[in-house]
């Protein structure tokens, strides 16, 4: 049997059970943009929530380097950034 790789891993779950919880990363982001930019005071895209989660999960790696599914999740949310991309060119 192989070994899945992280952006098999990835996809999985950008496309799998998180797509089907949270919906398209659009919508979800979106309202998270809305929700950064009320607390921020400055405005917040979609495209940058899913830039700064990745932020979030390199942080947890300069402390835990080995962890893995940080790594995967990184992989996942270049993935949604890529749907938020391509949903806003449809628009």
């Amino acid at each position: 049997m192989l070994k899945s790789n992280i952006l098999e891993k990835a996809n999985l779950l950008v496309h799998g059970e998180r797509q089907k919880d949270y919906g398209h990363p659009m919508t979800d982001f979106t309202r998270t943009a809305k929700l950064w930019s009320a607390i921020l005071g400055v405005e917040v895209t979609a495209e940058k929530v899913a830039l700064c989660m990745m932020l979030v999960k390199i942080s947890r790696l300069c402390q835990t380097p080995d962890h893995m599914d940080s790594v995967v999740d990184i992989a996942g949310y270049a993935g949604t950034l890529e749907m938020v991309i391509e949903k806003r060119k449809e628009k």
